[in-house]
């Protein structure tokens, strides 16, 4: 085979590799829309009366449930606590509302993956209701320095622990700190936060938020 062929499969891999995960984004996007609906509607709410709850706008719920957008993080969080469930709900289509386990495993790689637009998460121990602690692997992509309008916030706590990249952390009030494999940080979340990888290799960190006040 010549170096052009060569470089000619290289290119038509990279490009099928490209192709298959917008067909997985898609896909999970999709996937968790429609659970979202369900939820939504298993709770007796209109898009009007969640939207109220939530402090969403209705189109954006909408949108949501349809696949069209990827929900960040935050908007989750505010979601399931509008319907008073527990998070593992939007990522589980045959989640029992009344699971009584108290104890799950999840296998490596074999966690629910979620898509937002700067992040993909992958969700682990679903199977346990009502956790006070989301525990996510979190692929973190590289992009531009974030700006002020692209921090938020939510009630509780976070911390996370680098696995791979360097990854940059942005908190509220606090000098932007840089993050390598090993490295931890814990913060208030109720403080405007973000994160953004810094390099082309992959970024993937453990991250785990507090979902439920302990006092609950």
């Amino acid at each position: 085979m010549t170096q052009t062929e060569k470089s000619l499969d290289g290119a038509v891999d990279s490009d099928q590799t490209g192709d298959d995960w917008e067909a997985e984004r898609l896909q999970l996007r999709s996937d968790l829309g429609n659970r979202m609906k369900s939820v939504r509607q298993a709770c007796g709410l209109t898009l009007e009366a969640a939207a109220q709850r939530t402090g969403l706008a209705v189109s954006t719920i909408h949108k949501i449930e349809n696949g069209r957008v990827s929900p960040s993080y935050e908007n989750l969080v505010r979601i399931a606590r509008a319907y008073d469930i527990g998070m593992e709900r939007l990522f589980s289509s045959d989640h029992e509302a009344h699971q009584t386990t108290r104890m799950t495993v999840t296998k490596a790689g074999q966690g629910r993956k979620v898509r937002s637009k700067n992040f993909e998460y992958e969700v682990l121990c679903n199977a346990l209701a009502e956790k006070k602690i989301i525990p996510l692997v979190t692929r973190v992509e590289k992009r531009a320095p974030l700006k002020p309008s692209e921090l938020e916030a939510h009630d509780g706590e976070e911390t996370l622990y680098v696995l791979s990249g360097r990854i940059e952390l942005v908190v509220e009030h606090y000098q932007p700190v840089v993050l390598e494999p090993g490295d931890c940080a814990y913060f208030d979340s109720t403080l405007k936060h973000g994160l953004r990888a810094l390099d082309d290799d992959e970024a993937r960190v453990f991250w785990a938020c507090t979902y439920i006040d302990v006092d609950r």
